[in-house]
This record gives structure tokens, sequence and C-alpha cells, in this order.
């Protein structure tokens, strides 16, 4: 394979990756919104995936592609070559096929990222003859930052969605339950919508990271000048084409993900969805600012858990919990370790 067709190659499984990474996280911005009746789950696949492309705009002319500039930096320039890309992407989408089957909600940022790392650490490996570990090859302080917020954002997520659970019980106390239930559906559409517009901002941008690397190492090892000669230079094109893929593959469902996140964790009433989404949302848009990767899954689900906790401990299905935080624990090491096998096979003959 030529490093053309193969930087071609790459291009099109990350926006396959983030066509699956849409319908996988689906259930993120509206498993509340149809657990609740509010939309359905085919209008709701559309409101998601019309804010996941809005976030476009915002990071286009607001926030600019900060987390992309992250993404693309867990691994040591140096060390990028296509095909260690194409070996953390091929990973990467496999993971996520196997957990989207399972239903399981994990993380598509940390697929990607630790599928990325395990490469990068397979390749240096080889090229020194087996005689070094090939951490050299990645970025620690990256790394560490990105795996903090595993526990980090669905913490965040959990307390604020606590705190608002419990101040609009606390304002909403003496209004009359139907109505106030009345009020929280219709709120539900906005708030579902700011949870849909900071998903975009945060797993587009993922992708657009991995473009940028696979770009900017054509060019250095390669000599295919795609007009990025620096990984910070990430051309219109690549963050149009990863918004709308993400859109696309919104409006695709992930009914299985919608199923778990929606009723397995705790039973969410139009209330508790406003505040889980909201405090969802505001996670995000933190992250977004810190220019940090993080999973849109671990935040809303952390935000789901706070508001079931609010009712009262028992109420938070922690067997189903403890699952989940099994999985988003495993993702990157397992990625890893299926990019690091993935590259062995097929790294050195690409």
């Amino acid at each position: 394979m030529t490093p053309y067709i193969l930087l071609i190659t790459i291009i099109v499984l990350a926006l396959i990756f983030d066509f699956i990474n849409g319908f996988h996280d689906a259930a993120n911005s509206i498993a509340t919104i149809v657990s609740t009746k509010v939309l359905t789950p085919f209008q709701a696949v559309l409101w998601a995936a019309f804010f996941n492309f809005v976030a476009f705009f915002i990071a286009k002319y607001f926030t600019g592609f900060g987390i992309a500039n992250t993404v693309s930096k867990v691994v040591l320039e140096q060390f990028i070559t296509l095909p260690v890309i194409f070996s953390g992407i091929v990973a990467a989408i496999m993971w996520n096929l196997a957990t989207w089957w399972l239903g399981i909600p994990s993380s598509s940022s940390h697929t990607l990222i630790g599928g990325f790392a395990g490469a990068a650490i397979m390749s240096t490996i080889m090229m020194s003859g087996y005689s070094t570990s090939g951490l050299e090859s990645i970025k620690y302080e990256v790394i560490i930052k990105i795996a903090s917020f595993i526990i980090l954002a669905p913490l965040i997520g959990m307390i604020i969605s606590s705190l608002l659970t419990i101040l609009i019980l606390h304002s909403f106390k003496k209004v009359n339950p139907h109505k106030a239930n009345g009020w929280f559906k219709k709120l539900q559409l906005v708030s579902s919508g700011l949870f849909s517009i900071g998903h975009g901002l945060n797993d587009s941008q993922k992708v657009m990271g991995i473009i940028a690397a696979a770009l900017y190492a054509a060019y250095t090892k390669n000599q295919i000048d795609m007009g990025i000669h620096n990984i910070k230079d990430i051309p219109n094109w690549v963050a149009f084409a990863c918004f709308t893929a993400i859109s696309v593959g919104t409006m695709s469902g992930g009914w299985r993900i919608i199923k778990t996140m929606g009723s397995r964790i705790t039973k969410v009433t139009p209330l508790e969805g406003v505040a889980a989404e909201t405090a969802g949302a505001l996670t995000l848009y933190l992250t977004e600012i810190l220019k940090i990767p993080v999973s849109t899954t671990h935040t809303i689900t952390g935000s789901i858990i706070g508001v079931g906790a609010v009712k009262r401990l028992s109420a938070v299905r922690w067997g189903v919990t403890r699952s989940l935080l099994v999985a988003w624990l495993l993702t990157i090491p397992v990625s890893a370790a299926l990019a690091a096998f993935i590259f062995y096979l097929v790294g050195a003959t690409i």
C-alpha cells in the first residue's frame, strides 16, 4: 500500500470511527429524553444530530479546536507515522463496535487515545529491536491528564447534577407536580440540545486531532503535502467532515445503549432529566475551556447517578454502575493492547 493510499484509508477510517462514535454515543444526549417520553427515539436522534452540527460553528467561530490539538499530542511528533495511526483507528473501531453490540456505554474518546498510544508504543519497540519499553513515544502528562478525567468527569457531573436537583426540588416544592412535570418536559428539549452541543464540541475534535496527526505524518515522513505543515494547523475541511460524520452517526441511533443509560442506571423523570443533561453539558463546556478530551458517556452517566442518589442511594442500580466503571477503566489499556497487536501484525507491511 502506497503512503498516499494509506493516508486516504486513514482519513476514511477516521470518519467511519466518527460516524460510529455518533451512533455509539447518541444515547448520551437522548437517553433521558426518550425514557421520559418527551420525544420518540427518531425525533430525539434528529434533535441531537442537529445540535451536534451546531457545535461546529461554535468551535470554528468562538471556542477553537483546542481538544483536537491535545489529542494530536498524545504521541510525540517524531513517533507519529501513518501505520501507527492506522493501527490505532482500526483498534478503536473494533472496541467501539464490540461495546456497542454488548450495550456497554464505554468511551469512544479513550478508545481512540488508547489505540493511538498503544500502536506508537509497539512501533517504537519493534524499531528498537525489542530493546526498549516503547513508552518514550508517548507524552505522559497528556495521557495522565486525559486518564484522570475518567474519574473526574463523571464525578463533576454527579456533583453538579445532585446540586441542581436539590435546588430545583427546593424551588418548585410549592408548585403543582403535574404542572411542574409539564414544564420540565419542555425544558428537557433545551437541556438535551445543550448536551448535544457539548457532545459535538468534544467528540468531533478527537477525530480531528487524529486526522491532523496523519496529515502531519504524511508531510514530514512521506513528503505528501496536503496543506498541513504544523500539527496545530487543522484545515477547515477536516473540521467540517468530522462534525458532519458524527451528526450523521447520531441520526443512526444507538438503541442498545439508550436502554442502559435511560433506565438501567436509575429511573429518570423529566425534572431529573433536565438536571442530568444540564450538569453534563456544563461539565463538557468546562473541559472544552480546559482543552481536555473527556468521555461524554462518563459525564452523563455520572450526572444520571447524581440525580438518582438525591432521591435515595438505593435508587441507583450500583451493580450496573460498577460494571460500567470496570468497562471505563479497561478501555484505554484494552484499546492500547489491541492496537499494539494490530501494529505487530500489519505495521511493517503497510
